[in-house]
């Protein structure tokens, strides 16, 4: 077992970056792909729009302002601090499109500042206003009433006083470890009793505001609150009596929190999973955000100590965990919030029908979150409780803490019932819990494994063998999103319940493939990485390229999350050139550089960014009039087609075909959501023509029905 850093990654994954990208001639690559992290940005970028847009409601405007820190946290912890590392440790070679480790920091740091003031300007200036202006109001401390003031005070003394912990610093007590993305105060604290034995000299006090207590504190009416960090600095005399107390000013630190691991055995990926888990917190800082009005002297302190560089520093002329405000988008305002998605179930899965037999008699498409994730959860506990069902095996990825679906599996698994379950344990910032669910799994007689050694299992597919008469029919159900019911509710995802045989059988050897390292390398119907997916989707690009040189029908339509595959976009651009007319739909990073001329003039790409995640990945090639659909869990980036476990599935019945073809239609014709992406890595909103109708495709698919045509069995 051995533990490899970011840059230690960074060198593999060069190693085996394919070669075809590599010979690429003119244009250079600078002008030929576009930067990966500054792609990122431009998703951030979006997201903060609609948290601007006053075209959504506004307690949905404030959840996109809390979406926009949690994600920029993320980058920080995961891409700047590889970023970081690569410089520290001197990595010279530039990233695919030419810039070196420094200069893409310099970039990013550039184009962040002005995104975070941006979001604290629309906090401070919108949102909270007409928060306040709809009886919802966050004050400061300072502008509460007498009574109120009395009120927050008395919460203090009794509920925050006895788990603060002041840690002063001065010759017997050092500078004390700050946790990664942990909110505290800084302060200066001197004795006013000039006979003390203590000096007289004025100490450092770095006081954490306690994670285990709500960041914001009720006081007065029902929907009135100060944020808990305001009444903590307001009662520092409180923590210090007899001694003077400066103002105090927050801080919060940023450290790298990414977890690579290089697995042998599976039980060793268990124990050392475990241990890097307890070692995230300790990660090096590669952030520190403190507020604007801090003084210059205690910011060098604070530098110097927690050991960052002037360009690792953000001023933030607002609260520093914006998160905190998170519960106010729980609020029980509906006039406030979206409208609730009015949610359905396909005929052939309703109850107290047979899903079986639904299954069996029609390929079944479901499209959430506008169709209802119970669906799936049905399936499973459909398959849990049937007596003539043999063996149910799934991949788990992201179980989240309260998972319906492992607990029926475990369930399942105490009555007896053949249970496997891969569930991956390195993905990131889910692992505990799925290292929980894991070992309670286990417990209960589920057969657990974890995934193929050195690759991660992503895919979302599930497989149950049901006894009919004297033979075995397997039920297979693929997915675009992880199973996971309260994520469903906010991401567009797609899954195909099936009982095609061939299906079935690739499905099974799947499995046998996960659990038992057979070395498979053929499949039917499936596409697997990193077995044969990116072949064939080689295949299928060149193949339209070849179409449209002869003068046949050639197009490509995929709707994916991520485009970063420097080998995939060559090709693209190979087909480009040959005439393809190429729609991409790529939610956030997009490597590919469109409309550039005599290189990809013929690709357009577009992002869809709005109430929902877009999620689901589906492909569609022309292929001279003989469509080829697919759906799965698959971005086109070298992790997903190398070093991933996916499952790509292709479509067949007619019905559902014609569906998903209007699902990628319907996504090019959004011009309320759509943002359009130039050849200069920005996006800008979709032009519209004069007298055009708001046309939003997160909402065109609500009460509508996907249609599906009965088999003969």
């Amino acid at each position: 077992m051995q533990v490899i850093s970011n840059i230690q990654l960074k060198r593999r994954l060069s190693a085996v970056q394919p070669a075809k990208a590599k010979l690429s001639l003119a244009p250079p690559a600078e002008k030929r792909l576009l930067n990966r992290e500054l792609s990122l940005i431009e998703f951030f970028r979006q997201v903060l729009q609609e948290g601007s847009n006053d075209r959504n409601p506004l307690l949905d405007r404030l959840r996109f302002l809390t979406i926009f820190s949690g994600i920029v946290d993320e980058f920080f912890m995961v891409r700047v601090s590889g970023l970081k590392e690569e410089f520290e440790d001197g990595w010279v070679q530039p990233s695919p499109d030419g810039m070196t480790a420094a200069e893409q920091l310099t970039e990013i740091r550039k184009r962040l500042v002005p995104l975070i003031a941006e979001q604290m300007r629309c906090l401070k200036e919108q949102i909270l206003p007409e928060l306040g202006a709809n009886g919802i109001v966050l004050a400061p401390y300072q502008s509460l009433s007498k009574a109120e003031r009395d009120e927050a005070d008395h919460y203090f003394m009794r509920q925050v006083f006895p788990v603060l912990t002041p840690l002063a610093v001065d010759p017997a007590h050092p500078f004390p470890y700050i946790s990664g993305l942990s909110l505290n105060l800084g302060l200066m604290v001197q004795s006013l009793d000039a006979d003390s034995s203590l000096q007289r000299q004025a100490r450092f006090v770095r006081l954490k505001v306690p994670p285990v207590l709500p960041g914001l504190v009720q006081v007065g009416k029902e929907t009135k609150y100060a944020f808990l960090s305001d009444v903590i600095a307001a009662n520092l005399g409180a923590l210090f009596p007899g001694m003077s107390v400066s103002q105090a000013h927050a801080f919060r630190v940023t450290r790298d929190a990414d977890i690579e691991i290089r697995d042998e055995e599976a039980d060793d990926l268990l124990r050392a999973l475990q241990q890097e888990l307890r070692k995230r917190r300790f990660g090096s800082p590669v952030r520190l955000e403190v507020s604007a009005d801090m003084p210059d002297d205690m910011l060098s302190y604070l530098m110097e100590s927690i050991g960052v560089e002037p360009d690792d520093v953000y001023a933030v002329d607002g609260p520093l965990n914006v998160l905190d405000l998170t519960p106010l988008c729980e609020l029980d305002r509906p006039e406030l919030k979206y409208r609730p998605l009015r949610t359905t179930i396909p005929e052939p899965l309703q109850q107290p029908k047979s899903i079986f037999d639904g299954i069996k008699r029609r390929d079944i498409l479901v499209h959430h979150p506008y169709t209802d994730y119970s669906a799936v959860t049905d399936f499973i506990r459909a398959a849990a409780d049937d007596e003539d069902v043999r063996a149910i095996k799934i991949c788990l990825y992201r179980t989240g803490q309260q998972s319906e679906i492992a607990e029926i599996l475990r369930q399942a698994g105490e009555q007896g019932k053949q249970v496997t379950v891969l569930i991956e344990l390195k993905a990131r910032f889910d692992e505990e819990n799925n290292i929980e669910w894991a070992q309670r799994l286990e417990r209960s007689g589920v057969h657990v494994v974890y995934g193929l050694v050195g690759l991660k299992t992503h895919c979302k597919l599930t497989l149950v063998v049901r006894r009919e008469g004297q033979n075995l029919r397997r039920y297979v159900h693929i997915a675009t999103g992880n199973y996971n019911p309260t994520s469903s509710s906010t991401y567009t995802d797609l899954g195909l319940f099936t009982a095609n045989e061939e299906i079935g059988e690739d499905a099974g050897e799947f499995f046998n493939y996960l659990t038992g390292y057979s070395r498979k390398e053929h499949y039917r119907k499936l596409l697997v990485s990193p077995v044969n997916l990116r072949e064939k989707l080689t295949e299928m690009i060149e193949r339209e390229t070849g179409h449209a040189k002869a003068g046949r029908p050639a197009r490509i339509v995929a709707k994916l999350n991520r485009l970063a595959d420097a080998s995939i976009i060559e090709s693209l651009y190979e087909a480009s050139q040959a005439g393809v007319s190429i729609d991409l739909i790529v939610r956030g990073i997009c490597m590919l550089r469109p409309g550039v001329a005599g290189l990809s003039e013929n690709i357009r790409v577009r992002s869809i960014v709005g109430r929902f995640l877009e999620h689901s990945r589906i492909m569609c090639f022309a292929n001279d009039g003989n469509e080829e659909l697919y759906i799965g869990s698959a971005d086109w980036m070298v992790r997903n087609l190398n070093h991933r476990v996916e499952v790509v599935c292709p479509v067949y019945e007619p019905e559902l075909r014609d569906y998903l073809k209007n699902v990628l239609d319907v996504y090019l014709r959004d011009n309320v959501n759509a943002r359009e992406l130039s050849a200069d890595g920005f996006y800008k909103r979709v032009a519209r023509g004069v007298g055009d109708e708001d046309f939003d495709s997160q909402t065109y698919f609500e009460d509508r029905e996907i249609p599906m045509h009965e088999k003969v069995v």
